[in-house]
This record gives structure tokens, C-alpha cells and sequence, in this order.
């Protein structure tokens, strides 16, 4: 999850151009690294229909940088889930889609073998898996920016969450990548 140092996901009109503006080669190879320790990747509606429009076109670009072509063919081959109650069908290869009951169906992914589920975006679905308890690993990716008002992550959270920093990485362009986990029994771990 992309941050900014007051806590934002983006801007008040979902403006993501804070994170572009920092974005290098050494952090797109760490996400590409962190993409590869899972094989399934965790959506809402907003963030796989823009994805679903960007991804597919890019692995098809040839001016696309070897990290960035790396990085789309990963998310163009790997396992989507997609939690929508307005979408009832998809175009982007290797999608499912989930109506029914979240926390029966993650809860039923997380115990099948495999790597790990990581979610991108997706800030409604998030709220949802940190209600339920589902996430085991929060990877925040803090910029040295302040936007004063949009979107916040832990908006809906009312109880203390107790986190434990297992690793961080500082960045070139003055990004922080925070890994913080929080201990389950569960066989596959939720990302974000």
C-alpha cells in the first residue's frame, strides 16, 4: 500500500500522482520481488477495473522497461480474485470473481497450499479484511508527502492494532518500504 506521511492512499478525487512522481527502478524491483513470494492477487472493483486496463496493455508495449515488463507479466499471469457485488464478468486472463460471503471464501483460500495472497489499492476491501482479521503482513510503502485530506488507511478500525516491525528498506527518492506483521496460525499469509 502506497502512503503518504499523513496517512493517505490517495488524494480526494483517488489522484495517485504523488506515487508516480517518486516511483523508481530499485523500488519497481522491489515490488517485483515481493509480487514473486505470492501467486494470487487480491482486488475490489476500482482498483482491478483500472488495472485490468493498464496491465494487459503493458506487457504487449515494447518501449515498456524490463522491470516494468517483469512485473506485468507477473500480474497478467497470475491467479486474480476479484470481491465485487456489481461486476459479474471479467476480460483480464486468470480472474474469479467473488459475490457471497468474504470472510468464508479468504478464509477458505488462505488454508489451500500455494504462496501468498498480496492486495493492491482496494482501500472499501481492505477495511473489510481488517474487520474480518485477515491480514498477516501490512507492507506500507511511506512517501515524503502530505496531501492533508483523501483517503486513509485504518479509517474504519476502532479497536488497537498491534503491529511488530519486521523489516524496512529505504529507497533513493526518500520512500520507506514498512514491513509489519502480525502474528496468525494461518498457512498462507494476506499481504498489503
Amino acid at each position: 500500500m502506497n502512503l503518504t506521511a499523513d496517512g493517505y492512499l490517495s488524494g480526494p478525487d483517488c489522484e495517485l500522482d504523488w506515487h508516480f512522481e517518486c516511483w523508481t527502478k530499485e523500488m519497481g524491483d522491489a515490488l517485483c520481488s515481493e509480487l514473486a513470494k505470492a501467486d494470487t492477487i487480491l482486488l475490489g472493483r476500482v482498483t482491478y477495473t483500472a488495472m485490468s486496463e493498464y496491465w494487459p496493455l503493458k506487457a504487449a508495449d515494447p518501449s515498456c522497461r524490463g522491470e516494468d515488463f517483469a512485473f506485468a507479466n507477473m500480474m497478467n499471469s497470475y491467479s486474480k480474485i476479484v470481491y465485487s457485488k456489481t461486476i459479474h464478468s471479467t476480460l483480464w486472463n486468470n480472474t474469479k470473481l467473488i459475490h457471497g460471503n468474504l470472510l468464508y471464501e479468504l478464509k477458505r483460500m488462505k488454508q489451500e497450499r500455494g504462496k501468498n495472497i498480496i492486495v493492491y489499492g482496494s482501500s472499501l476491501l481492505v477495511d473489510s479484511l481488517i474487520k474480518y482479521e485477515l491480514v498477516d503482513e501490512y507492507q506500507l510503502w511511506l512517501h515524503p508527502v502530505v496531501l492533508g485530506k483523501g483517503t486513509r488507511l485504518f479509517k474504519k478500525f476502532n479497536q488497537p492494532l498491534n503491529l511488530r516491525i519486521v523489516k524496512t528498506e529505504q529507497f533513493n527518492a526518500g520512500v520507506l518500504l514498512l514491513h509489519y506483521e502480525i502474528q496468525k496460525n494461518e498457512n498462507k499469509k494476506i499481504k498489503r
